[in-house]
């Protein structure tokens, strides 16, 4: 993942990209705690919601792997459905990991 890219997609300077980088990794690692402690306790809404914010940052600023994961939670979160989620949780915390390595090389 080259972040210098992403933001050359979006029309922005490398250094605007990072720091907006910097903020959506804030979000993400408090959606993400937000996500674990609703599925903990099988709150399906508070999964859906948190979900559909992530996705939706993540989408905005190209990051495509993590937004698929994100819908999927959303999904499972909308449909009540809370079975398997566990792994999606691991997966959206990989991708949220990757960005992070991604912007410590960057910077």
């Amino acid at each position: 993942m080259d972040l210098k890219e992403l933001g050359a997609n979006l029309g922005l300077e490398a250094s605007e990209f990072i720091e907006l980088v910097e903020l959506f990794l804030s979000t993400a690692k408090k959606d993400l705690q937000k996500l674990r402690e609703a599925y903990q306790s099988g709150d399906s809404k508070t999964v859906a919601g948190s979900a559909h914010s992530l996705k939706g940052s993540s989408g905005n600023l190209g990051f495509s792997e993590l937004s698929v994961l994100s819908r999927k939670a959303e999904d499972k979160g909308g449909e009540e459905d809370l079975s398997g989620f566990e792994e999606i949780l691991d997966a959206i915390h990989q991708q949220i990991e990757k960005i992070e390595s991604c912007l410590m090389e960057s910077t």
